[in-house]
């Protein structure tokens, strides 16, 4: 069996999917705790500390599986996984993970 590039392309996607996911809620996180010191106390309600949380951790989470199948991707390891991973970068960054996507379901036959 000849190795093609699609599952080493798409645990590459993978990866960067969920870096730049990762990436873009540490941001985000950092904007919200710099915008509290300019915010006078009192004006940002209760929930929205805990509407961040709520929404930043199971991206953070979702972003994790991104990088994890992406490396059993490149591996050529569990196929279960390289595509949990490739769905999971969807919701990081729809383009990157659709292609990756479509790169795990074809070169499933590339994997052990």
């Amino acid at each position: 069996m000849e190795k093609s590039w699609m599952p080493k392309t798409a645990g590459i996607l993978d990866i960067i999917a969920g870096s730049l996911g990762i990436i873009v809620i540490f941001f985000l996180a950092m904007a919200l705790i710099f915008m509290g010191y300019f915010i006078p106390a009192g004006s940002i309600p209760e929930w929205v500390p805990f509407l961040v949380g709520v929404i930043a951790i199971p991206a953070v989470l979702i972003d994790i599986l991104a990088i994890v199948g992406g490396t059993f991707a490149l591996k050529r390891k569990t196929w279960g996984v390289a595509l949990a991973g490739s769905i999971a970068a969807i919701f990081s960054s729809f383009i990157l993970g659709v292609v990756a996507l479509i790169f795990t379901i074809i070169g499933k036959s590339e994997f052990r």
